[in-house]
């Protein structure tokens, strides 16, 4: 008799409806800047759909295709080749910013893509040395170069995103078994390797900088002549770094208890800079108050709840790690955003997922989101 799956209704409908949430609150923090600047309230919430209808027919597809075939060498390894081959390619045709791939009208960043392949690797790879996981010429260095390779490609534009896939291997493999020892080293060199990126551009050193010495009072100890507070403003689009911060936790406290509104948002209207993308959690606390603020942070919950269920009840480790991986994928990225919107981390541009405008990383996101709940149909 053929094994009948039964949906995970929890997961799938929990996505759905952050889906389009999203989508209403997209409208309501871009349409006076989408009607300004290309003269259609609905711009971004039409491009945003046409991304979802994408998204939705791959999350689809990987639910109803069996993600025990996603255990091979082949598809893992071209994964992460292909990951880094789009990588490498918007390194040579964005020179400005080493992001976006233009396709026409639309655009692809594939460190968003990069996300659901180091998943499918991870997975794989975990899986199929398992029993020597702690082996350092077998297991760790070839694991430390494939891994390190697609972070390198991708913090060269995207600092968020490398912090999120780093913590995703991390924990996959944490959960492997990786002694102590690996991992107090492994952070020892993420920690120094995440300095030193911030380093080497001036404009991250400064948002860093101006969030924990917000007035260089510090700094100024040290540097009495004020050469590298000069230096630090210099390499900033802005001179106040923390003025997006400031007016998110604006938004975020007129809000109150139970907002002011939908559409009756005041930070949206040309104050808060990137209110549809980055920072598009502060409309939502301003506008549906502490109880929108609380519902999304529920959702991702949620998420987390039925991920780390499926983690647990799946008999398979290639499914327990592929669910782990998706999970921390999700979650880190909504929490990294929220605490940046919250002023609980220096400001950096990532997305939230679902929720903020974007094909990318809505594409990547419902993918990955899939593969979970293909994951979840088969745990107890």
């Amino acid at each position: 008799m053929a094994l009948r799956l039964k949906t995970d209704w929890i997961l799938f409908l929990t996505v759905l409806v952050m889906v389009s949430f999203g989508m209403v609150i997209l409208y309501s923090a871009s349409s006076i800047m989408a009607d300004l600047r290309y003269g259609s309230a609905w711009h971004f919430v039409v491009r945003q759909a046409a991304w979802a209808v994408v998204a939705v027919v791959a999350m689809m597809t990987l639910k109803r295709t069996p993600y025990r075939k996603f255990q091979n060498s082949a598809v893992a390894f071209t994964a992460v080749a292909i990951a880094l081959l789009l990588l490498g390619v918007v390194y040579l045709v964005d020179t400005a910013h080493h992001r976006w791939l233009r396709l026409g009208p639309m655009s692809l960043q594939p460190s968003e893509l990069a996300k659901p392949a180091l998943v499918i690797f991870l997975a794989f790879f975990v899986t199929w040395r398992a029993r020597a996981i702690n082996n350092p010429r077998y297991t760790l260095v070839p694991a430390s170069l494939a891994v390190g390779l697609v972070i390198l490609a991708v913090v060269v534009a995207d600092l968020g995103t490398a912090v999120v896939l780093g913590a995703t291997a991390a924990v996959v493999f944490f959960v492997a078994g990786l002694e102590l020892r690996y991992c107090a080293l492994v952070a020892a060199v993420a920690s120094v390797g995440v300095m030193l990126f911030v380093v080497a551009q001036p404009y991250r050193l400064a948002r860093v900088v101006k969030f924990f010495d917000p007035d260089f009072k510090i700094v100024s100890k040290f540097d009495p002549e004020g050469r590298i507070k000069s230096r630090l403003e210099q390499s900033l689009a802005t001179r106040d770094t923390n003025y997006q911060l400031e007016q998110s936790k604006i938004a975020v406290g007129a809000g109150g208890p139970l907002g002011l509104g939908l559409m009756n948002g005041k930070q949206k209207l040309l104050y808060l800079p990137e209110a549809h993308t980055d920072f598009i959690y502060a409309v939502a606390g301003e506008e549906l108050g502490l109880v929108g603020s609380v519902g999304l942070l529920a959702g991702f919950f949620v998420i987390f709840w039925r991920g780390l269920r499926t983690t647990v009840l799946v008999e398979d480790d290639f499914g327990r790690y592929l669910a782990l991986g998706v999970t921390v994928v999700v979650v880190v990225q909504g929490l990294v955003n929220m605490g940046v919107v919250l002023g609980m981390m220096p400001t950096k541009g990532i997305p939230l997922p679902m929720i903020s405008a974007g094909g990318s990383s809505l594409l990547s996101t419902l993918a990955s989101l899939g593969i979970l709940m293909n994951v979840s149909e088969h745990a107890g």
